[in-house]
């Protein structure tokens, strides 16, 4: 039975975090170019691109370089340049948004429609997926019966974000950042306005609503929907964040990786997408694996199951992190909280006061855990500002970040091992799953090495005067590969007779060995890869079928009068809806500052508009 892939898509700022990310259980990452990769902040070199490749290679995981902006005819060239540097690379497809480059000469590497081609609508996935798309990353508003739709009606693989910081517009339809301060969302420079807080006032002029972070949204997560996801059509599973840090993207991706080889323990139709090692290590971190532990403004699942209260984060744009407890007793300078977390001295805590603005404390001292209470008692060196009965927060725990900082995953390649006598010493051989047999002998047989290895003398062939004992020793030796990928699961030993073989000998054809299996997975993840590539998809600007279609404006630099299109609706979110109220939905505005936008409600459809004031 064909096992259906499932993929696991995690963020990289840099190469240390892509390579942190593969680590802890991504079956792919994306990361930024040297240039256009919607994220102004977050770029990188081709040389540290090839060397995340290398390493993603290893277990047959993929990398995807974000060449998502909208770009400038002066850029092209360019761009067109950078596609071939990544694929020399080794990259494994291009997310892009604009559809120029289609029309550009670019090696035959598979091109992602980035959820920025504003994904939402089984005609948009019709589109891309006859332009020759080989993913579409859909738009994060869908819901399930949406996605079954899109599925039942388009072949091409499916991408959705299950994890992380949501947009309230519409992916690539939002305009407000450029139209207030010249930073484009569709050029990688988003200035966040989304998350400043807001006035809300009526034709009149009335203040609804006063400063409150009214397009601020909670962060996603969809942890608890991975199932139906799948059953629905998804296959590659996104988590937001190519600026968040190593920290952040070694939690959440060994929880999702956690979830989802949960899925994979009872269900033989599927399987993850890159080489997961089965042993029971893996599965154990050495830190506390909790994505309320990292950067968090609070969750939703969205609009997953259709529209709900609660998605927004209208108190604060900042991260909240885990909930700890309540406070039952306080004074200015100490509070004691009940909780069944154990604090730590310099823990950060943080919660909303009687005005519901967030407040951040730092917990000085911690003092022991009244256990029949289940109440600790935290003293501060300056006045805290809590309150009886107040909800407290911990958005850093010194222990577990020294535990996240300090793990390097437990990410395995299992292979089998035999070793066997030859006419002049001996030969090590190791299988490991999707890579042909590949040889380490001692010392000269003839056989063609993958790479070069050191000349040595010719190893004596020793019979052991204590058979049980030198055959624990060789077994002892030989299946300790350390902090190397591979991870022995069986040696079978192929001897004439008992022998003696000293440590040195095995050691050599270890490193030895490492080095073949290195290169051996990588270059058959790169056959692999030039193998399944067909031609990049080619587009005529001028054809009727497309009419020089692209997901947004051609010239980068326009602002339609419609700045957001968004799911998000502020009526509903604060008991103003049309069809809960009766009332009908005239517009509202909303106010920062200078900048005061008007709101127009399309309730047919449940979408809000964030607009130019009519001059």
């Amino acid at each position: 039975m064909n096992k259906k892939k499932i993929e696991l898509l995690a963020p990289a700022k840099d190469c240390a975090v892509g390579m942190a990310a593969i680590n802890h259980g991504a079956d792919a990452v994306y990361i930024g170019g040297p240039d256009f990769g919607a994220r102004e902040k977050a770029t990188n070199t081709i040389q540290d691109i090839e060397k995340l490749c290398r390493h993603a290679a290893l277990y047959d995981a993929k990398v995807y370089v974000t060449l998502n902006t909208l770009l400038y005819d002066n850029e092209l060239e360019r761009a067109r340049k950078m596609a071939h540097d990544c694929w020399n690379a080794g990259a494994d497809a291009l997310i892009v948004q604009d559809l120029k480059l289609l029309e550009l000469d670019i090696p035959p590497i598979p091109l992602h429609a980035s959820t920025q081609c504003d994904n939402l609508t089984v005609e948009k996935v019709q589109l891309l997926e006859n332009l020759g798309f080989s993913q579409i990353v859909l738009g994060r508003e869908l819901s399930l019966k949406q996605i079954r739709e899109i599925r039942e009606k388009t072949t091409v693989p499916l991408e959705f974000f299950v994890h992380g910081a949501l947009c309230v517009s519409h992916s690539g339809q939002c305009y407000l950042s450029q139209h207030i301060g010249n930073r484009s969302a569709n050029r990688g420079a988003c200035a966040q306005p989304c998350r400043l807080p807001w006035d809300l006032l009526d034709a009149n002029g009335k203040v609804l609503i006063k400063n409150r972070h009214l397009l601020c949204l909670k962060d996603l997560n969809n942890s608890a929907h991975l199932e139906e996801l799948i059953d629905a059509g998804i296959t590659s599973f996104k988590i937001e964040g190519r600026m968040k840090d190593a920290d952040y993207v070694k939690n959440v991706t060994a929880f999702y990786r956690q979830k989802l080889d949960e899925i994979f323990s009872r269900r033989n139709d599927l399987e993850p997408a890159s080489i997961v090692c089965r042993n029971a290590a893996y599965h154990v971190s050495t830190f506390e694996i909790n994505p309320e532990k990292s950067f968090n403004r609070g969750f939703t699942d969205f609009f997953i199951n259709g529209r709900q209260k609660g998605i927004d984060s209208p108190f604060t744009p900042k991260s909240m992190g885990e909930y700890i407890g309540e406070v039952v007793w306080c004074n200015p300078l100490r509070m004691e909280i009940k909780t069944d977390k154990v604090l730590h001295n310099g823990d950060g805590l943080c919660f909303l006061n009687q005005n519901n603005e967030l407040v951040g404390l730092r917990a000085d001292v911690v003092s022991g855990k009244d256990a029949a209470r289940h109440v600790c008692t935290i003293s501060c060196n300056r006045p805290h500002g809590a309150h009886r009965s107040a909800k407290i927060y911990r958005n850093l725990d010194l222990e577990w970040q020294k535990q996240v900082e300090a793990s390097t995953g437990n990410r395995k390649i299992d292979i089998e091992l035999t070793l066997a006598e030859t006419e002049t010493g001996y030969e090590m051989t190791a299988v490991c799953k999707d890579t042909p047999r590949v040889s380490a002998e001692t010392p000269d047989s003839g056989r063609t090495r993958c790479i070069p290895t050191r000349t040595t003398t010719p190893c004596e062939k020793i019979v052991a005067n204590n058979p049980e004992k030198a055959t624990e020793a060789i077994r002892k030796k030989a299946l300790q590969w350390g902090d190397t990928v591979f991870n022995p699961v069986n040696l079978e030993l192929e001897f004439a007779e008992p022998r003696l073989i000293p440590a040195s000998v095995i050691g050599e054809m270890k490193r030895e060995l490492v080095a073949k299996l290195t290169e051996e997975l990588i270059e058959n993840h790169r056959n692999n890869r030039e193998q399944h590539c067909t031609d990049t998809p080619r587009v005529s600007a001028d054809t009727p079928e497309n009419g020089r279609t692209r997901c947004v404006p051609t010239n980068p630099d326009e602002i339609p009068s419609r700045l957001m299109t968004c799911h998000h609706c502020i009526r509903y979110a604060n008991g103003m809806c049309s069809r809960e109220t009766g009332q009908k939905a005239e517009p509202l505005f909303i106010r920062n500052g200078a900048n005061t936008f008007r709101l127009e409600f399309d309730c047919r459809n449940c979408l809000m508009s964030v607009c130019f004031m009519a001059q």
